[in-house]
């Protein structure tokens, strides 16, 4: 079941140009992020504050916030937004897989010619495909690449209670429902096949991969998560009484967490500017959700020598989010015959989105270039 996604009426009401130049009025950057708190932006109509402010654990209002807001989204001052994309083909849609579950999925094809290869992209955790991911696909794309993505159940666009992994297992298996269908298309089955995996987005390409053994060409890994730091896990007494909170409430917020931006992106003008991903979740995360990432990273870092798949590993030394030896432990103990690791120095977690321009570039390039020696 497809179901196209409807222009927003609110712009029909409001000039984009007038609220671009509200929102820049005075100080380029003024709005202030408190995690789990609305974002104000400034200059921002009363009707469009409020469709921001909405309680977003249900997908209606996360789709009304990121229809509304989509259009000023795109036009911040990032270098992921500034690659030309007139030769592109983009489609989203809504897709209801075997669970029953409404699906956000989208697509980006270079408009004449058969593209190189496949890209199925996974996105990290409380992310979307539908802000950064988007100037990523469209960098990848322009390089002539057909790339593919979806956002996870419970996450951006798509149904299920924001934030909240019940089971990752099952998570890998929705997004490997997806994936199968898009390789099954007449026009790309024959081509090459790769899994693109950024922080927990890694772990779910990994577990596909576990899962698929003999099914892709490949994987490009950035900052993934096959372990997380261990300043971003609570102490070992907290943890044990979270475990059995988690029993009975798994679905509540409760989690202690520092701040992701502060710790992912080093560039400080590209961390003001993720309170933009208005659609993505920021509050503290949910009991179960953070006790299924522990036990995956921990069931991946048990299996990394299991990896046989042509792989690209990136990291940032400083990272401080996902741990990078393991990273290093990745490349050394996978049984992968063809292999590479880049770590980069001072760079945080945020590889492609949080780094100085510069830094974001000379990891594209370096992504591009393993992907063009692997078509």
């Amino acid at each position: 079941m497809r179901m196209a996604l409807k222009s927003s009426e609110l712009y029909k009401r409001h000039s984009f140009r007038e609220l671009k130049a509200k929102i820049f009025r005075g100080k380029r950057e003024r709005a202030v992020k408190v995690m789990g708190n609305p974002v104000k932006f400034e200059g921002v109509s009363e009707e469009l504050q409020k469709i921001l402010d909405a309680d977003m654990d249900q997908v209606g209002p996360r789709r009304r916030a990121r229809e509304a807001f989509k259009t000023i989204q795109l036009s911040i001052d990032h270098v992921l937004f500034k690659t030309p994309y007139d030769g592109l083909k983009m489609t989203e849609s809504y897709e209801v897989n075997s669970r029953g579950l409404e699906i956000f999925t989208k697509s980006w094809l270079p408009d004449s010619g058969s593209p190189k290869a496949v890209v199925c992209f996974c996105h990290g955790y409380g992310d979307t495909s539908t802000f950064f991911v988007e100037g990523i696909a469209r960098k990848l794309a322009s390089s002539g690449y057909g790339v593919f993505a979806m956002d996870y159940p419970g996450f951006g666009l798509s149904e299920g209670l924001h934030g909240y992994i019940p089971d990752f297992d099952i998570l890998v298996d929705d997004v490997m429902e997806h994936y199968s269908k898009v390789k099954e298309n007449p026009d790309l089955h024959k081509l090459p096949s790769f899994l693109f995996g950024q922080s927990m987005g890694g772990a779910v390409a990994l577990k596909i991969h576990l899962k698929q053994p003999d099914a892709w060409s490949g994987a490009v890994l950035v900052a993934p998560m096959c372990k997380i730091a261990e300043d971003m896990v609570p102490p070992w007494l907290v943890t044990k009484i979270l475990i059995g909170v988690a029993k009975v409430l798994p679905k509540h917020k409760l989690v202690p967490q520092k701040d992701l931006a502060e710790l992912a992106f080093r560039d400080v003008k590209k961390r003001q500017q993720t309170a933009y991903n208005v659609v993505a979740y920021k509050h503290k995360p949910r009991l179960g959700t953070a006790l299924e990432l522990l036990r995956t990273t921990k069931e991946i870092e048990q299996q990394l020598e299991k990896v046989s798949l042509p792989l690209l590993i990136l990291h940032g030394k400083e990272d401080k989010v996902t741990d990078p030896s393991v990273s290093k432990a990745l490349y050394e103990k996978a049984s992968s015959a063809d292999k590479k690791l880049n770590l980069y120095d001072g760079a945080f977690h945020a590889l492609l989105e949080g780094e100085p321009d510069e830094m974001i570039l000379q990891v594209f390039g370096d992504i591009v270039t393993w992907l063009d020696e692997h078509c």
